[in-house]
C-alpha cells in the first residue's frame, strides 16, 4: 500500500494536501532533540514547555525549563511555591503573568486532578491561563491526542503548502484550525506526530523570511512552489520592538525586585528609567496584575514578601 493510499486525510478543492507520511518521516530524521520531547517527560513537563515557548525562544526557555522540572517536578511542588519564589525562577522570560498563572494552574491540577495534567482538551482549557493553542498543544504533544496545534509557525506552512500564498495573513482562528484538522491523519497517534511535524517544520525549514526549500519533505507537493513562490500579498506587518516600551520598562522594575532580599524603596525603582510619566504608568500597571506589591511603609516589594 502506498503512503498516498494510507492518507486519510482530505484536501479542499483548489489547495494541496502534504502527505502525512513524508512529514512524520522527515520528523523522525530532523527534529530537534528538545528536552519536553523525551518519553519520559510528563503532561507536566509539556505543560510547562508550553506557557514559557509562547512569544520566547527555544535558546531562552531550555535552561528555565531544566531548572524549574528540576526544582519542581510535579503540579503539587510549584504550588506550594511562593509567588516570590515563582517569578524569581521565570527570570527573564518575559511576559512575567505567565508564571503567575502556571503558579494558579498547578494549584488547581494538584487539588482537582490528582496531580496530574488533565488529558482532554476541554478540561486542559478549564484550567487558569491556558487557552485554544495550550490546550491542543498538551493533548497532542503529551498525550498523542489528534488535535490541530496551530501557532504562527503551522499557519504559515498551511498558507504555502496548501493554498500556495507566500503566507498566513492575520489569524483567523476557525478556519485556521478547521486548515489544520483537515490535514490529520485519523488515528491519534499519527496526527499528533503531523501537528509536531508541521510545526517543526515552520520553526527550522519553513521559515519567514529564508525559506529552505531544497531540505523540505513536501517541497514536490508544495502549492506554494508550484505557484512560483510568489510574495506575501496582504497587509503590512507590524514588527514588534522592545526597546523603550512598556515591556522593557515593567521588566527592569521586576529585575530590581527580582534582585533585592527584601522590600526596595521608591527611589531604587526611579534609577531605572528616566520617563517618569511611562515609569509611573508601568509601576501600577505591575500593581494592578499583582506582579507587585506596596508595603505600608511605601515601599515595593514582589507578591507575599510585603
Amino acid at each position: 500500500m502506498t503512503s498516498s493510499e494510507t492518507n486519510t486525510t482530505t484536501s479542499m478543492p483548489g489547495t494541496s494536501a502534504p502527505d502525512p507520511a513524508e512529514l512524520t518521516a522527515w520528523f523522525d530524521a530532523h527534529a530537534r532533540d528538545l528536552p519536553w520531547r523525551a518519553p519520559t517527560t510528563t503532561g507536566w513537563g509539556v505543560l510547562v514547555s508550553e506557557t514559557m515557548l509562547q512569544q520566547t525562544p527555544v535558546r531562552r526557555v531550555q535552561p528555565v525549563w531544566e531548572e524549574w522540572m528540576a526544582r519542581w517536578p510535579r503540579p503539587s511542588d510549584l504550588a506550594a511555591a511562593t509567588q516570590a519564589e515563582v517569578l524569581r525562577a521565570w527570570g527573564k522570560l518575559g511576559y512575567p503573568r505567565r508564571a503567575l498563572r502556571l503558579h494558579e494552574a498547578a494549584s488547581v491540577i494538584a487539588t482537582e486532578h490528582g496531580d496530574v495534567v488533565p488529558a482532554e482538551v476541554d478540561a486542559l482549557l478549564a484550567l487558569p491561563g491556558v487557552g485554544t493553542y495550550t490546550a491542543r498543544a498538551v493533548a497532542a504533544f503529551a498525550y498523542g491526542r489528534r488535535a490541530p496545534v496551530v501557532d504562527t509557525n503551522v499557519r504559515r506552512v498551511v498558507a504555502r503548502a496548501v493554498h500556495g500564498a507566500g503566507d498566513a495573513g492575520p489569524p483567523a482562528p476557525k478556519r485556521d484550525l478547521a486548515d489544520v484538522e483537515a490535514l490529520l491523519p485519523a488515528d491519534d497517534a499519527r496526527a499528533a506526530k503531523m501537528s509536531a511535524a508541521l510545526m517543526e517544520l515552520g520553526q527550522t525549514v519553513c521559515t519567514v523570511r529564508s525559506p529552505a526549500c531544497e531540505a523540505c519533505p513536501i517541497s514536490h507537493d508544495c502549492a506554494w512552489q508550484h505557484a512560483g513562490r510568489p510574495a506575501y500579498a496582504g497587509p503590512p506587518k507590524k514588527v514588534q520592538r522592545f526597546a523603550g516600551t512598556d515591556r522593557q520598562v515593567r521588566g527592569r522594575l521586576l529585575d530590581v525586585l527580582r534582585g533585592a532580599d527584601g522590600p526596595v524603596t521608591r527611589e531604587q525603582l526611579d534609577a531605572v528609567w528616566n520617563d517618569a510619566g511611562q515609569r509611573d504608568q508601568c509601576l501600577d500597571s505591575l500593581l494592578t496584575d499583582g506582579l507587585m506589591e506596596q508595603t505600608q511603609d511605601g515601599r515595593f516589594a514582589l507578591p507575599g514578601e510585603s
